[in-house]
């Protein structure tokens, strides 16, 4: 039975150090509508995120489009990269994607994050079986995910990714049988 998982990376938001309750920014939400407008064409079961606010900005829209709730899902929140900011962002990020073991101090491996993730993705095809499920999601943890399938999902990879972006899965029960992008933004 064929099982489909979109990863939606969140649009654009204003930033702030409270990872969780980061909004969207005004073009984040008319990039959120232009998300929903591709994704409505897609047929959706189910619309999964991580609990974060922005990813579920971005996604919410393909929920109210199918008259369901947004189910929230811990293990596609962001990665920890540490417990206080780091002075050079993508030099830290460097660092774990160079060693999957090494983290930042109260941080995630990516080791650690990509097992929160898989374990998340295994769950939601357990749960939601042939059906087509929209995950809001973050573009570290997405491409963490998708590395554990093909490794040429990596660091310089995750540096490509749009601001939203979306990429299509299809598993054959939990085996992956496909990633492709199905949408970039105008």
């Amino acid at each position: 039975m064929v099982t489909t998982i979109y990863l939606v990376r969140h649009a654009h938001s204003v930033y702030s150090l409270d990872e969780v309750n980061r909004p969207l920014s005004e073009e984040g939400f008319k990039d959120a509508s232009q998300v929903s407008y591709a994704m409505n064409k897609e047929q959706i079961d189910i619309v999964v995120s991580s609990p974060y606010k922005r990813a579920i900005q971005t996604v919410e829209g393909i929920a109210s489009h199918i008259r369901k709730e947004v189910v929230l899902q811990p293990a596609f929140r962001e990665r920890k990269l540490s417990e206080e900011p780091l002075e050079n962002f993508e030099d830290a990020l460097r660092k774990v994607w160079s060693d999957e073991e090494f983290f930042w101090g109260g941080g995630e491996s990516n080791l650690t994050a990509r097992q929160r993730g898989i374990l998340g993705i295994h769950h939601v095809l357990e749960q939601y079986k042939g059906k087509r499920i929209v995950i809001g999601t973050h573009g570290n943890i997405m491409i963490l995910i998708m590395s554990a399938y093909d490794p040429r999902y990596d660091f310089h990879f995750w540096r490509k990714l749009d601001m939203p972006d979306i990429y299509q899965l299809t598993f054959e029960e939990k085996d992956l049988i496909g990633i492709k992008r199905i949408w970039t933004p105008s």
